[in-house]
């Protein structure tokens, strides 16, 4: 071999890598914006860090929250919600981007009240399975601003809820929490 085969052979074995290179680069510069589209718009990990949500959601489990379905309808009552932190808690020092994790429990214009360990919205007792144990504080009637939810944990005796800090704002939701993919022994649907 001459050295200018010798030459057109390494130039041509260089050029190769380099689009190699370059394809590779393209397909992780796409998976990225992809990724940071679908955690934008789409849906989004979550950890959940505390026992309000117990029996429900326990510390540690991982969640998948989608934030799709509330651009088109607004929460039902039991949703399981995430959002930001409302502006009673930013007064109370909690950053503005700081999530929480709480069950809706009634709508704008409903009526809230507890008393004797249940939850009543508009006179009528909620019908909950899903709680660890009898709300123990009474909470006077309130009805509930126009685009705000009313929100508790499950584990009603030791959350930091609506009873506590006033409504959840809409503009706060970021979405729904609707699968649990870790631990493995409680993966599936919420």
């Amino acid at each position: 071999m001459n050295p200018q085969e010798s030459n057109l052979k390494q130039t041509s074995t260089s050029s190769k890598t380099w689009r190699g290179w370059q394809e590779n680069l393209t397909l992780i510069a796409i998976a990225l914006c992809l990724a940071l589209l679908i955690r934008t718009f789409i849906a989004e990990p979550r950890l959940i860090p505390s026992e309000s949500m117990y029996p429900t959601l326990q510390t540690g489990d991982r969640l998948v929250v989608e934030k799709v379905s509330y651009r088109f309808q607004p929460p039902k009552i039991g949703d399981i919600v995430v959002f930001q932190s409302p502006p009673e808690l930013q007064r109370r020092g909690y950053d503005k981007n700081q999530a929480f994790i709480k069950r809706v429990i009634g709508r704008p214009g409903e009526i809230i009240s507890v008393s004797d360990g249940k939850v009543y919205i508009n006179g009528q007792p909620l019908q909950e399975d899903y709680i660890a144990e009898p709300p123990n504080q009474p909470f006077p009637p309130v009805k509930i601003p126009a685009d705000e939810f009313f929100v508790m944990g499950d584990n009603r005796n030791d959350s930091n809820d609506s009873r506590y800090w006033g409504f959840l704002p809409s503009k706060n939701l970021i979405g729904r929490a609707t699968f649990r993919f870790w631990p493995l022994d409680r993966i599936g649907l919420i």
